[in-house]
C-alpha cells in the first residue's frame, strides 16, 4: 500500500515528521524574523497584517513561501540521494504541494475572520446611529469578494492536483500488485483488491490525510486567536468564570463528542470488513458459474446470499443508532458556539462584530478538534480496506 509509492515508508514518514517538527521549532523560535538577514524590512514579522488579499504578498508571507520551499527542497534532495524511488516526485513534492495548499486555505480563513469583526461592527454602528456611508459597505463586501476569489482559485487548483495525485498512487499500487500477480491470483477477490480497493484506498487516504493536516494547521492558526478572544468571554454557562474560557469549551465539547462516536461506532469497522468478504465470496461463485455448469447452483447461491443479507441487516442496525446519536450531537453542536456567548451577550460585553468573529474562530477550532467525529465513517471504510489489503499482501 505504501512502499509502492513512498521510499522506505517507515523511515520516510518518521523522517518527514521529524523534519516538520524541526522546521516548526526553528520558525517559532526566531525563524520567522530571519528574513531581515536577506534585506527584508526590520520588524516585518510583527507588523499587523492588512485586512484583504494584500496580506498574501506581505513580507511575512513571502518569507514563509521561501522557508517552505527551501525545507521541502532539502528534504527531497536527501531522499533522492538515499532511495531514488520511482514515484518520489509525486510522493514527496506532490505531498508538499498539497500541504502548502492546505496551509494557504487556512490562511484564507484567517483573513476572512479578520474581515468579520470590522465589517459587522460597521453594520452595528450604522444601525445604532441610524445611518452611515453606504460606500463603506460596498468596499467591505468588495474586500470579502477578493479574498473569496483567491480561496476559490486555490481550492479548484488543489482539487485538480489531488485528483492526479490519487491516480498516481493508485497506479503505483496497481503496478506493484500486477508484478506479483502470479502469487496473488488465487486469493479470493484478488481482482477486486487490485481494481477497486487500490482506488478506494488511495482516495480515502488522501481525503483523511488532507482533513488531518487541515485540522492541525487550523489549530495552529486559530488557537492563539481564540486565546486572545477569550478575554471578551470571561464567564461560561453553568461553569462560571474560567481563564481561556473559549478554548476550554471547544476542547471539552470536542473530546466528549469524539469519545461518544468511538463508543457507538466501535462495531462498524469489523462489519464493513465482513461485508466485503461475504460479497466477494458470492461474486466469485457467480463468476465461476459463467464458465462451469456445476458451479453457482441455486442452493449454493442462496446460502452465500444469506450471509450477505445477514451482514447487511447487522450493518443497518448498527448504523441506525450510530447515525441517530451522531446527528443529535451535530445538531447540538450548531447551537453550542452561541450558547457559550450568552452570559457575555446578556452582560453587554461584546459587539455584533465580536460575536461573528468569535463564533467563526470557535467553530474552526472546535471542528478541528472534532476530526475523528466528522471522519469516523470514512475511517471505518478505510479500516476495512486496509484489513483486506493486508490479508492480500500477506501472500507476498
Amino acid at each position: 500500500m505504501f512502499k509502492s509509492f513512498f521510499p522506505n515508508p517507515k523511515l520516510f514518514f518518521l523522517s518527514a515528521t521529524i523534519w516538520c517538527i524541526v522546521s516548526m521549532l526553528l520558525w517559532y523560535t526566531g525563524g520567522e524574523h530571519w528574513g531581515e538577514w536577506l534585506g527584508f524590512t526590520k520588524g516585518y514579522a510583527v507588523e499587523e497584517l492588512p485586512i484583504g488579499v494584500s496580506r498574501f504578498w506581505h513580507l511575512s508571507f513571502i518569507w514563509f513561501y521561501i522557508w517552505f520551499t527551501s525545507f521541502t527542497t532539502l528534504f527531497f534532495i536527501f531522499w533522492r540521494v538515499v532511495a531514488n524511488h520511482a514515484w518520489q516526485y509525486w510522493s514527496i513534492l506532490g505531498s508538499a504541494f498539497i500541504i502548502f495548499n492546505i496551509w494557504f486555505d487556512v490562511q484564507v480563513s484567517v483573513a476572512i475572520n479578520a474581515w468579520y469583526g470590522p465589517f459587522w461592527d460597521l453594520i452595528q454602528s450604522m444601525l445604532s446611529k441610524h445611518g452611515g456611508n453606504i460606500n463603506d459597505l460596498y468596499m467591505g463586501m468588495l474586500t470579502f469578494m477578493y479574498i473569496a476569489m483567491v480561496s476559490i482559485f486555490v481550492t479548484i487548483l488543489n482539487v485538480f492536483f489531488v485528483s492526479h495525485y490519487i491516480f498516481r498512487w493508485r497506479t503505483a499500487m496497481t503496478e506493484y500488485y500486477t508484478e506479483h500477480w502470479h502469487l496473488l491470483r488465487h486469493i479470493e477477490g484478488a481482482s477486486q483488491r487490485v481494481q477497486e480497493d487500490t482506488m478506494r484506498f488511495a482516495t480515502i487516504m488522501e481525503t483523511l490525510g488532507v482533513r488531518f493536516i487541515s485540522a492541525i494547521i487550523t489549530l495552529i492558526a486559530f488557537l492563539p486567536v481564540l486565546f486572545i478572544l477569550s478575554k471578551h468571554v470571561p464567564v461560561l454557562p453553568i461553569v462560571g468564570a474560567i481563564p481561556h474560557s473559549l478554548v476550554w469549551a471547544a476542547v471539552v465539547w470536542s473530546i466528549f463528542g469524539t469519545l461518544l462516536m468511538l463508543v457507538v461506532g466501535i462495531k462498524l469497522p469489523g462489519l464493513e470488513f465482513n461485508n466485503q468478504k461475504v460479497e466477494a465470496a458470492y461474486r466469485k461463485e457467480l463468476v465461476y458459474g459463467e464458465d462451469h455448469a456445476d458451479r453457482a447452483e441455486p442452493a449454493t447461491l442462496k446460502e452465500l446470499f444469506g450471509y450477505v443479507r445477514h451482514n447487511y441487516f447487522r450493518l443497518y442496525f448498527h448504523y441506525t443508532y450510530f447515525n441517530l446519536i451522531s446527528n443529535w450531537y451535530m445538531q447540538l453542536d450548531i447551537l453550542f458556539s452561541l450558547v457559550v456567548l450568552f452570559p457575555s451577550i446578556s452582560a453587554g460585553l461584546i459587539t455584533l462584530g465580536l460575536i461573528n468573529q468569535i463564533g467563526n474562530v470557535f467553530d474552526k477550532v472546535r471542528s478541528a478538534f472534532q476530526y475523528l467525529i466528522t471522519s469516523w465513517k470514512t475511517i471505518v471504510e478505510l479500516l476495512s480496506i486496509v484489513k483486506r489489503l493486508k490479508m492480500f499482501e500477506s501472500k507476498l
